[in-house]
């Protein structure tokens, strides 16, 4: 459906896209991700044809976005993270504007118009100005620009910013319904929206794919181990005879609990290793009652802060060479000085400037 090959796109010295390939199939929801910086919206812009691209190709259906830009375009809706919508008009009235511009053949226009807003939950407002709108509601409009004319692709910037948890769940479910018929790229801040609601996840870093797989693969890609957590009665020596019984575990942490007599233990284990039974009963044994056991994996939050560590030190390494540099500038900038060698109050200065004018 959605081919990229090679794309490259640079900025002067500054390269946005680093030779980026992927392939998105139908049918499906797709998770777009990326720290500030790394190529994300550049790659999606370059994908909508909104610019153009320095190397490569992209594919939509078949069609290139820049040698066959109309066949292409009429492939994607598109909504950008702030809704491209006129709040002069009502809703129908610019839906049928919006239909104008798709070229939508003239008899199915009406067919479209309902079908959209059928599909956006807008009958309600449909007669209403869109200025009057809440954010919810104008978030619906234009996910329905966006169906409008059936395109095979939806890419969707951020469609939840700025709404409250209704609205989210809502926006949400609208999701889900459009992946029914259409092929959905979502691009989003929110690592739980996206775990939740795509099938795929990509995660771009310095313009590079470093990830691409369902959110379930990627956990276990990253879970080499996990965490157990548990508050045991008892002290630490024997709570470490337990714990040094069992090849499983790869490390202890222990403190004192909140309770008198207790220890907060927390136990790092190999890849799928399931002791919680075995733990029960040692420590039972060892008359340690397990006051609480918890067990934690890799979350897909853990996953993109170790696939974008190295992107997130670059731009922290570049703010400091930044400030850096600046401060370099201010300090070599010389003081105006006065005919006693002491430098000149910045009235003074005023004064002289204002004089000479």
């Amino acid at each position: 459906m959605i081919e990229v090959k090679n794309l490259v796109k640079r900025y002067g010295s500054h390269l946005a896209v680093d030779h980026l390939n992927f392939r998105v199939e139908d049918g499906q929801i797709y998770g777009f991700l990326g720290p500030n910086g790394a190529g994300k919206s550049t790659t999606m812009n370059i994908m909508t044809g909104y610019i153009g691209a320095t190397e490569g190709e992209v594919l939509i259906d078949g069609h290139d976005i820049l040698s066959e830009p109309e066949e292409a375009k009429k492939c994607i809706g598109y909504l950008p993270e702030i809704p491209p919508l006129y709040t002069d008009m009502k809703v129908e009235e610019y839906l049928r504007f919006v239909a104008e511009l798709k070229k939508i053949e003239k008899e199915k226009r009406e067919a479209c118009i309902q079908h959209a807003i059928e599909m956006t939950g807008l009958a309600s407002v449909s007669g209403r100005l869109i200025r009057n709108l809440s954010k919810g509601f104008r978030q619906r409009v234009g996910l329905a620009q966006a169906v409008m004319g059936m395109p095979k692709i939806i890419i969707l910037d951020e469609p939840t910013v700025g709404l409250d948890p209704k609205q989210i769940i809502e926006i949400r479910d609208l999701i889900r319904g459009l992946a029914k018929e259409h092929t959905v790229i979502l691009s989003s801040h929110i690592l739980s929206e996206v775990s939740e609601v795509c099938d795929h996840i990509m995660i771009i870093s310095h313009g590079k794919l470093v990830a691409s797989d369902t959110p379930e693969n990627l956990t276990k890609m990253m879970d080499t181990s996990h965490r157990m957590e548990l508050l045991i009665k008892g002290d630490g020596q024997q709570i470490r005879r337990v714990t040094d019984s069992m090849e499983e575990i790869v490390s202890v942490e222990m403190k004192n609990g909140e309770e008198e007599g207790t220890m907060a233990v927390t136990l790092n284990l190999q890849e799928h290793a399931d002791i919680r039974e075995r733990l029960f009963y040692a420590f039972a044994e060892a008359r340690c009652p397990i006051l609480m056991m918890t067990s934690s994996r890799v979350s897909l939050e853990d996953v993109f802060m170790e696939l974008t560590a190295d992107d997130k030190k670059a731009r922290m390494e570049m703010e400091a060479a930044a400030d850096q540099e600046e401060g370099t500038e201010k300090i070599a900038v010389p003081q105006a000085e006065n005919g006693s060698g002491e430098e000149a109050p910045e009235e003074n200065a005023d004064d002289t400037i204002k004089g000479e004018q």
